[in-house]
């Protein structure tokens, strides 16, 4: 219990006698009691931060099921390496890797430009989005269905497919970078897989964009 006294008397020059002053006492148990009420009620009350789920396409790995191979004119190999760089390659028409470029995340040519151009050669859906998205915004249509578009027009079947990969060099930031910019770039069909040695090699001889 906390308390606070108050001072006594004296006396005065002369010899006289100044009255006795009482002593206060101030009782500040109820201010703790308030105290853990305010804490109490601020826990029951405050909601707890939901854990956010993030999709990931991965490879099948039933090898019982074959995987359908690939068409080399859709898709784009990425690779995530150390100091934050980026190398992505494409496959011509012979099933042979072109020449491997170097990139980032951050500059104007990184690969956020990349992805946006070579997915809008290939998707011609694109457009539309901003189309529903206004409708839902007008609310001509809900959000379930605006989702449903967006997911249809992502998962276009002759749209851009990325090829993720990372080698040992590189961070885990670098990977949730490049699944945001998945997002970012309205990518829906994408797999993380294992890099290669022989891919290993072409990052030490990858160029940078001009």
């Amino acid at each position: 219990m906390a308390e606070i006294e108050g001072g006594g008397g004296g006396k005065h020059k002369g010899g006289k006698k100044r009255g006795k002053k009482l002593s206060t006492r101030v009782d500040f148990t109820p201010m703790v009691d308030l105290g853990f009420l305010l804490i109490t009620f601020f826990m029951l009350t405050t909601s707890m931060n939901k854990p956010q789920v993030m999709d990931i396409n991965m490879p099948i790995k039933d090898k019982t099921i074959e995987n359908q191979p690939v068409p080399a004119s859709q898709s784009i190999t990425v690779i995530l390496t150390k100091d934050d760089k980026v190398v992505y390659y494409f496959i011509n028409q012979e099933g042979e890797p072109e020449p491997p470029i170097i990139t980032d995340f951050d500059s104007r040519k990184g690969i956020r430009n990349t992805l946006i151009t070579e997915n809008a050669k290939r998707n011609k859906y694109l457009d539309s989005i901003p189309v529903y998205k206004k409708q839902m915004t007008d609310g001509i249509i809900d959000k379930p269905t605006y989702k449903a578009h967006l997911s249809a027009i992502k998962n276009y079947e002759k749209g851009l497919i990325v090829v993720i990969k990372a080698t040992d060099e590189s961070r885990y930031k670098n990977l949730i970078d490049i699944l945001d910019e998945m997002l970012i770039c309205n990518i829906g069909r994408y797999a993380i897989v294992d890099v290669s040695d022989k891919e290993k090699e072409m990052v030490k001889n990858a160029q940078p964009t001009n």
